[in-house]
């Protein structure tokens, strides 16, 4: 389904671009070869992505970079039209001659050599986010505590480029947290992805340890498996390979988290969104013994906070991951608005809250353009 969304965005995106720029300077011209040959980008992508829509399920390596050969097509004509239409408006107003074409030329290459910045580096132009989350609630031992969420790593996407991991969890590292907290989906589908990168992940350190969660790629579901004893064998080899890295994995349990005097519990769940992704998460199961507790939640997908968090618990913060805010925004938009109500960033309701990581890795398509991976570090401060 959401390959299915994802595909209706790019559609709109090439296509409505591709009208005004027909009826403002092809049609004009009145040159048939012109008119026809300005249609045979737009067709021939159509024709290979109705390919993709039939045989997506096999071929979802090769989609990915299908959407980069689109992006680097239709990006350049939404920056040329949006170019175009805003300096009309501004000649219009101030009478001014024409010069909007060779403006909007330029700034349509510039969009274009920005995706190919996003393909080739963006995926690895790491980002660190500072956030404050206040809350009366919090004892006062951990006033200033900072927490290091990072989400959705998708180890197999970096498959034979282990550099870049490397480099994140030097990062990481060098933020000098308290705690360490991975919301989800550490693998594209199956464990034996994992091995490969296993010593560097095993190097992230804070005062509190690492903590992790399941995420819906996690369980496999975008594998066929022979069997149901496949796919549990899978699972298991996946949360044996997190604790032999030294993470501790919560499954639908917490932990009590120490400072001086007081205490915070640290929740963890196992994947819960709307369908079709796994619903898997015990929370009341999980919040058992931490009544009156200042409490925070690892729960991957940012739905669980409006479908359970907020109506059926006292819960203060939420982190998530999961929607990867698409892995592109442009000039502040995402198509991910259109799926996830809370997509990007902090959430405040009633003076509880929801951070929303975008995801340190990637899938599907093998870049990221301005929604570039993130490594957040929360500090909570008590409200007076």
């Amino acid at each position: 389904m959401i390959l299915f969304r994802v595909t209706l965005a790019f559609l709109l995106l090439l296509l409505l671009p591709d009208w005004y720029i027909y009826k403002v300077y092809v049609q004009p011209m009145g040159r048939r070869m012109a008119r026809r040959l300005h249609w045979l980008p737009s067709a021939v992508l159509l024709a290979v992505l109705a390919g993709f829509l039939l045989l997506h399920e096999r071929l979802h390596h090769e989609f990915g970079y299908y959407l980069i050969v689109m992006l680097c097509i239709s990006v350049p004509k939404v920056v040329f039209t949006l170019t175009d239409l805003l300096l009309k408006g501004v000649r219009g107003l101030f009478r001014l001659p024409r010069f909007e074409l060779p403006v909007a030329l330029l700034a349509g290459i510039i969009g274009c050599v920005y995706v190919v910045y996003g393909a080739v580096w963006g995926k690895e132009n790491f980002q660190v986010k500072e956030v404050t989350f206040c809350s009366p609630a919090l004892p006062a031992a951990f006033d200033g505590y900072r927490i290091l969420q990072i989400s959705d790593l998708h180890i197999g996407s970096w498959k034979g480029n282990p550099a870049p991991l490397e480099e994140a969890v030097g990062l990481c590292n060098r933020q000098q947290p308290d705690v360490v907290l991975f919301t989800g989906d550490l693998v594209n589908s199956r464990a034996d992805e994992l091995p490969e990168f296993m010593p560097i992940l095993s190097r992230l350190t804070a005062k509190d340890g690492v903590y992790s969660v399941l995420g819906n790629h996690d369980y496999g579901q975008y594998v066929h498996w022979n069997t149901e004893a496949e796919s549990e064998a899978n699972l298991d080899s996946l949360k044996q390979r997190e604790r032999q890295m030294g993470w501790e994995l919560l499954l639908n349990e917490h932990r009590t988290l120490y400072r001086a005097n007081d205490s915070i519990a640290l929740v963890g769940v196992e994947n819960n969104g709307r369908p079709p992704f796994p619903q898997r998460a015990r929370l009341a199961e999980a919040l058992q013994g931490t009544a009156g507790m200042f409490k925070v939640l690892m729960s991957h997908d940012p739905t669980h906070w409006r479908m359970e968090v907020l109506p059926d618990t006292d819960i203060h913060l939420t982190l998530a991951g999961h929607t990867h805010d698409m892995q592109i925004s442009l000039f502040g938009w995402s198509v991910s608005q259109w799926i996830y109500p809370e997509h990007n960033g902090l959430y405040l309701q009633d003076g509880r809250g929801l951070y929303v990581n975008i995801g340190l890795g990637f899938v599907l398509f093998p870049m990221r353009l301005g929604a570039w991976p993130e490594i957040t570090v929360i500090t909570l401060r008590k409200q007076s």
